[in-house]
């Protein structure tokens, strides 16, 4: 009798401890969407989307502890019981869940280490694109088309530049353990670019150079001023050399022409556009000066003489002859 007094007691208190998670759990759900629906209306139409993900991803971090005090509190009351439950469990998650936790390790060391951000523009585990949500075990990124020479022929792009393919790649956080992060937007959200012109060596090197630097002075003017800033907060942040932000023209001589590259700085976004704009005002300008642009061309030197006979004549002038 005694015995089955004690699995009824033994029962009765695994199922209230049943019935108080399944309660902890729709409280904390509900105080979540509360919490959540507040964050919106309080933070998101003031400020920019990024203050609003952060918010959000902080009510993520407390509700996450939350969840686990909560149910440690209801299922292990005793401290023994819960010594030994803690220490079975984190040897077992340890060496089932390795990938797992590495990817939850370095979503806080994004978070800690400020690699990246929502919004940012990165290269991760192969991948180029756009940040649009950071969770604790995915990162997604709007992918970006790359061109040819960089492709990944595991997962070839249609798009041959800078812009947006429309597919949304979810990478595992543990990434930036083992492969570098490259962040294009987060210190100094400007990049060097450049457009090569090849010239034949007879053509005006002075005029030519002479176009490439104004066509690419009128269309980056506003952005060497904005970028002027960005290089000051950098070199006081870090150990950075001195860098010219105005276009510049090199030379690179090549068996067939003269290569000439004009570089310049332009903003993380649009750079396709300003390319493309930057190229049609070079060729007018080409056109109006009288520059062409080289190609690669066959000159025939010469052919030795040829001497073509009839082998088929008339047969009354061979009687003849």
């Amino acid at each position: 009798m005694e015995q089955v007094f004690k699995l009824i007691s033994f029962n009765t208190e695994i199922g209230l401890k049943v019935l108080f998670t399944l309660a902890f759990l729709i409280v904390l759900w509900l105080l979540r969407r509360v919490a959540n629906a507040f964050i919106r209306e309080s933070i998101r139409d003031r400020y920019n989307g990024r203050i609003w993900f952060w918010a959000g991803q902080g009510l993520n971090l407390v509700t996450a502890v939350l969840l686990i005090l909560g149910l440690l509190e209801i299922w292990f009351d005793n401290p023994n019981r819960l010594a030994t439950a803690i220490g079975l469990v984190t040897a077992g998650v340890a060496f089932a869940l390795q990938k797992l936790i590495t990817a939850i390790a370095g979503y806080f060391v994004i978070l800690r280490s400020n690699i990246f951000s929502v919004g940012d523009r990165i290269t991760m585990g192969g991948v180029r694109g756009d940040v649009i949500a950071l969770g604790f075990i995915h990162t997604k990124i709007m992918e970006m088309g790359q061109p040819v020479s960089f492709q990944d022929t595991t997962s070839p792009s249609w798009v041959k530049s800078r812009q947006f393919t429309g597919r949304v790649v979810s990478i595992t956080n543990d990434k930036i353990f083992d492969q570098p992060v490259y962040n294009y937007t987060q210190d100094f959200p400007y990049l060097w670019e450049e457009i090569s012109v090849p010239i034949s060596y007879t053509a005006d090197r002075d005029r030519a150079e002479q176009i490439l630097l104004e066509c690419a002075e009128r269309h980056t003017e506003n952005i060497n001023q904005m970028s002027q800033e960005s290089l000051k907060i950098m070199r006081d942040r870090y150990f950075l050399h001195s860098h010219d932000l105005t276009p510049k023209v090199y030379y690179r001589i090549t068996n067939n022409w003269l290569e000439m590259t004009v570089r310049f700085v332009v903003r993380e976004h649009g750079i396709r556009d300003l390319k493309d704009a930057v190229s049609r005002d070079i060729l007018k300008a080409f056109d109006v000066a009288g520059i062409r642009i080289a190609t690669t061309t066959y000159n025939v030197v010469g052919f030795p003489p040829l001497q073509i006979e009839n082998s088929f004549s008339n047969p009354k002038e061979n009687s003849q002859h």
